[in-house]
C-alpha cells in the first residue's frame, strides 16, 4: 500500500514517508524490547534481596521514556508526513482534473469526484497520520515479543510463533472476502451523491412540475441502497473479527497452559513466567486491534484505487515543442468530431479572418457550440485540424491557448465571492483603474451601485444571489478585462430580458472590437453586425456568407431568419 501512495503521489514524498516508517519500525521494536527488562525486574523482586531491583527499576524507567520520546517523535512525524501529503495530493489532483477534457465529466463522476476529494482524500491521506503506526506497532512489536521469549524459553516462544501464521491467513482470508463489499459500498455511496447533488440542482424544475416527490422516491432508493451496502458490509466484517479473537485467545490460553506446566515441572522460573504471560497479555492487544485497523485500512486502498484510476486517466497531450500563435485568426480545417457514437462535425471547414466576426447558426444539436469548445481545446478533434494564427491548437501550449481566448457562455458560473473578485479571474494582476474601465464597459457598473456592498458584495455559489443579466454582465467585464485577441460567445443574450439584453449588448459591442469572434446566436438580431454568417447543420457548414448575401439566396438561412422575425418566432 505505501508503494501505491508514493506512486500516487510522486517521488518527493518518498523520502520522508520511508523515513517515518523506519522510525515507526523502530519505536515498534522497542516497545516489544522493553518488556525483556520486566525479567530482572522480577527476579530481584521474588528473590532474596527484592531493593536489588532498584537498578532495574531505573533502567525500565529510563527506557520507557526512550520508548515515550520515540513514540512522540514517529506520531509527529506521521502527522507531519499525512498533512503534507494531503496538502500534495489535493494540489495534484487538481492540476489533474484540470487537465482533462471536458467530456470525461460526465455525470456519474460528480458524485465519485465529490466523495473522493472530500472523505476519500481524508481516508486514503489519513494512513500515514493515523493508522500507520497502529497498524506496524500491531505487526512488530508483537513479532518482537515472541523473540524475546524465545530467549527466555524456547517451547513458550515457539508456541507463540506458531499463532503467527494463523494470524495472517485470517488477515488475507477476510481482506479478500471484503473486498467486493468494500467495492459496493463505494459504488453505492457515489450514486448516493450524485442523487442528493441531482436533487438539490433539480429543485426549480421538480416543484414546478410537481414531481419533487418522485424525484425523493429516486435519492430514497440511493440511500437504502447504500444501507443494505453498508450492513452486508458490516456482516461480512464478522466472521473475520471472531476468527482473529479467537485465535488469539486460543494461542493465550496455550500460553497460559504451557506456562504454568513448566513452572510446576520446575522447568522455568517464577519471574520468568510472570514476564512471560505480562508479555503474551502484551501481544494479544494489537493482534485483536488488527481487525479494526486491517478495516479502515482496506478503505483507504480502495480509495487510493479510485483515485489512482482518476490520476492514470488520460489528460490532452501537451506538444513537446509548443508553438505561440503570432496571429488570431482561426480556421476549421476539415474538421471531424465524434461525442460517443455520435458524429458530431463530420469535414467541416470554416476560417475567420483575423479581427473579423462569424456568427454561427442553426437548429439545436448542429454542432454550434462544439465548435467553440473545441476551439478552446476543450476537446480534440478526431480528425482534421483547429488553427489559431495559423497554428493547430494541439500545438501551443494550454496556458497560451487560454491567455489569446476570452469565452463568454450562457451559462455563467461564477464563485463564491464578491463581485470584484470574480470579475478580477480574467486578470488577477490588473489594477483597480483597469477593473472598473471593464465593469463600465460592461454596465456592471450599473449593478454595483444598486447592489448593497458595491464591489465587496458577496455573489453567492454560482452567482446564486445575482440575475442572468446580472452574471452575464460579471463574464463580459471579465473578458474585456482579460484584453484576449479572441472573443467566443455561445448564445449569450437567449435568456435575457429587453433591459438586460440591451446593457449586454452594449457590452458585447465593446469586447469584441478589433478582435476575432467566433459567436453562437440564438436570436437571428444579433447576427446582423457578424462579417460573416455561417449555417451549420448536421455538423456540415450549409450555407456561408454574408447576412444580406444569405437572406437574397432564399436558403436554410433565409427561412431560419424569417421564422424568427416572424410573431411567433420572436416572441
Amino acid at each position: 500500500m505505501i508503494t501505491m501512495l508514493l506512486r500516487v503521489l510522486g517521488d518527493e514524498f518518498a523520502k520522508p514517508m520511508r523515513r517515518t516508517v523506519a522510525l515507526m519500525t523502530t519505536t515498534a521494536v522497542v516497545e516489544g524490547l522493553l518488556y525483556a527488562l520486566l525479567v530482572p525486574v522480577l527476579r530481584a523482586l521474588f528473590g532474596k534481596t527484592p531493593s536489588d531491583a532498584w537498578p532495574w527499576l531505573i533502567a525500565f524507567a529510563a527506557s520507557v521514556a526512550v520508548y515515550a520520546v520515540l513514540r512522540h517523535t514517529s506520531d509527529l512525524s506521521g502527522m507531519r508526513v499525512g498533512t503534507t501529503m494531503l496538502r500534495g495530493m489535493y494540489h495534484h489532483l487538481g492540476e489533474h482534473l484540470a487537465r482533462l477534457p471536458i467530456g470525461w465529466y460526465n455525470a456519474a463522476r460528480v458524485g465519485e469526484v465529490s466523495v473522493m476529494a472530500s472523505r476519500g482524500l481524508l481516508a486514503a491521506m489519513g494512513v500515514a497520520a493515523h493508522l500507520l503506526a497502529p497498524f506496524i506497532s500491531a505487526c512488530v512489536t508483537p513479532l518482537t515479543i515472541v523473540a524475546v521469549m524465545m530467549v527466555f524459553n524456547w517451547q513458550l516462544g515457539l508456541a507463540a510463533l506458531v499463532a503467527a501464521p494463523l494470524v495472517v491467513a485470517i488477515q488475507v482470508w477476510t481482506a479478500r472476502s471484503m473486498a467486493a463489499k468494500d467495492a459496493e459500498n463505494a459504488e453505492r455511496s457515489n450514486e448516493a451523491s450524485a442523487r442528493i447533488i441531482e436533487y438539490l440542482q433539480a429543485q426549480p424544475v421538480l416543484r414546478a412540475g410537481g414531481r419533487s416527490s418522485e424525484r425523493f422516491s429516486l435519492l430514497d432508493g440511493a440511500l437504502q441502497g447504500v444501507e443494505r451496502a453498508s450492513r452486508r458490509q458490516t456482516l461480512s466484517v464478522l466472521p473475520g473479527a471472531v476468527g482473529m479473537t479467537l485465535a488469539v485467545q486460543g494461542a493465550f490460553t496455550t500460553l497460559l497452559v504451557l506456562g504454568t506446566y513448566l513452572a510446576l515441572g520446575g522447568g522455568i522460573g517464577v519471574a520468568e513466567v510472570l514476564t512471560i504471560f505480562v508479555l503474551a497479555a502484551r501481544s494479544a492487544d494489537p493482534l485483536l486491534s488488527l481487525s479494526d485497523i486491517g478495516g479502515k485500512l482496506r478503505g483507504a486502498r480502495a480509495e487510493l484505487d479510485r483515485l489512482d484510476k482518476v490520476l492514470r486517466s488520460e489528460p490532452l497531450p501537451e506538444a513537446t515543442q509548443p508553438v505561440q500563435p503570432k496571429r488570431s485568426d482561426l480556421e476549421f480545417d476539415a474538421v471531424t468530431f465524434r461525442h460517443g457514437d455520435r458524429v458530431v462535425l463530420d469535414g467541416l471547414s470554416l476560417s475567420v479572418p483575423q479581427g473579423q466576426r462569424l456568427a454561427v447558426v442553426g437548429p439545436s444539436g448542429a454542432g454550434k457550440s462544439t465548435l467553440l469548445q473545441l476551439l478552446a481545446r476543450f476537446y480534440d478533434v478526431d480528425g482534421g485540424a483547429v488553427r489559431v494564427g495559423g497554428v493547430d491548437v494541439r500545438d501551443v501550449d494550454p496556458e497560451v491557448l487560454m491567455a489569446q481566448i476570452a469565452i463568454v457562455f450562457q451559462d455563467v458560473y461564477l464563485f463564491d465571492g464578491t463581485i470584484e473578485e470574480n470579475v478580477r479571474l480574467g486578470r488577477p494582476d490588473a489594477s483597480e483603474a483597469e477593473v472598473r474601465v471593464a465593469a463600465t464597459a460592461a454596465r456592471l457598473d450599473e449593478v454595483v451601485e444598486r447592489l448593497p456592498g458595491g464591489w465587496a458584495a458577496n455573489v453567492g455559489e454560482g452567482g446564486a444571489l445575482l440575475s442572468g443579466g446580472e452574471r452575464q454582465r460579471v463574464s463580459i467585464a471579465r473578458a474585456l478585462l482579460k484584453k484576449a485577441p479572441v472573443v467566443l460567445l455561445d448564445e449569450v443574450t437567449s435568456a435575457l430580458d429587453p433591459v438586460n439584453e440591451a446593457a449586454v449588448h452594449d457590452g458585447i459591442e465593446r469586447l469584441v472590437a478589433g478582435r476575432t469572434v467566433v459567436m453562437v446566436a440564438h436570436r437571428m438580431r444579433t447576427v446582423q453586425n457578424a462579417d460573416r454568417v455561417a449555417f451549420v447543420d448536421g455538423g456540415r457548414v450549409i450555407e456561408e456568407g454574408s447576412h444580406d448575401e444569405l437572406l437574397r439566396r432564399g436558403g436554410r438561412y433565409a427561412d431560419f431568419w424569417n421564422i424568427s422575425m416572424s410573431p411567433v418566432g420572436s416572441e
